[in-house]
């Protein structure tokens, strides 16, 4: 691609980080925290392809004008050359350096004639995609193929004083799997996630939580059981009030932790602004 056909991607770019950094879209891809850095690169990018358009008209502007002054310093070699008819030898040899200027010069043209591999344009579609195609956050399908990433935390916060209490799917796991429920004990709690159903009809309540991006998505799990839904839909979101239940079960992909949560009730709820959990490295 030419330069000016970089420029134009560039631009295309940054205006489709700007796009997704300015809605909801990003959320789809990165950790809200990244929001800043998202629209400063789209920013860039703007400004870059900017500045390429702008040094290359300047440079083409440049170039014409070289191209008028060697036109005129042809029109007076020619006249050199009349001047000079007496001298057979030297007007032999500026006329060979001229052929060879006309040869250069054709053969730049020719350079010029094939343009630059259209396919190389394709590279717009996913810009496109980008912009006009919001693709669903991560699913039971994904979870389903990959193992817990509940992993034990430092300390646990204090737990609010309302009733029931609202947790995440991390915080309630962690200190279902990890606290053994000392916490939990007595308290009705609140958690909200997508519901997963394995092989076996087996629902989970699940997360996905993110490190930096959707790329490295992992989720975390918590088996349910007690008054569960008459129908169980993969992948609806659910906001859940229960009580801790002693048990783990073990993942059969990682055997990592799984903790129980009884339910009580259970009601649909909308897919939440951010569908990734935020409190994973929080």
């Amino acid at each position: 691609m030419n330069r000016q056909a970089q420029a134009a991607v560039m631009f295309l770019l940054g205006a489709a980080l700007l796009h997704a950094g300015a809605t909801d879209l990003y959320l789809r891809y990165v950790k809200a925290g990244l929001q800043p850095l998202l629209l400063a690169s789209g920013a860039v990018l703007i400004a870059a392809a900017v500045a390429t358009v702008w040094y290359e008209r300047g440079r083409a502007r440049a170039a014409h004008g070289t191209g008028h002054a060697a036109h005129g310093t042809g029109h007076a070699a020619h006249g050199t050359g009349h001047a000079a008819h007496g001298t057979g030898h030297a007007a032999h040899g500026t006329e060979q350096a001229a052929h060879g200027t006309e040869d250069a010069a054709h053969g730049t043209e020719e350079a010029h004639a094939h343009p630059e591999p259209r396919i190389s344009w394709l590279l717009v579609l996913p810009l496109l995609s980008l912009i006009l195609v919001a693709p669903p956050a991560l699913g039971s399908y994904s979870a389903l193929r990959s193992g817990t990433a509940l992993k034990q935390p430092y300390g646990y916060g204090k737990l609010s004083t309302s009733d029931p209490v609202p947790l995440s799917v991390v915080d309630y796991a962690s200190r279902a799997a990890y606290g053994h429920g000392s916490a939990l004990h007595g308290r009705s709690v609140r958690v909200t996630g997508f519901l997963a159903l394995d092989r076996g009809g087996a629902p989970y309540l699940v997360r996905m939580a993110l490190n930096c991006c959707a790329a490295d998505a992992q989720p975390v799990k918590i088996a349910l059981t007690g008054k569960l839904p008459p129908v169980l839909r993969p992948d609806a979101w659910l906001e859940v009030t229960g009580t801790y239940r002693p048990g783990l079960l073990h993942d059969p992909v990682n055997n990592g932790p799984i903790p129980y949560l009884k339910v009580v009730s259970a009601r649909p709820v909308p897919t939440p602004h951010d569908p990734y959990d935020e409190t994973w490295n929080n």
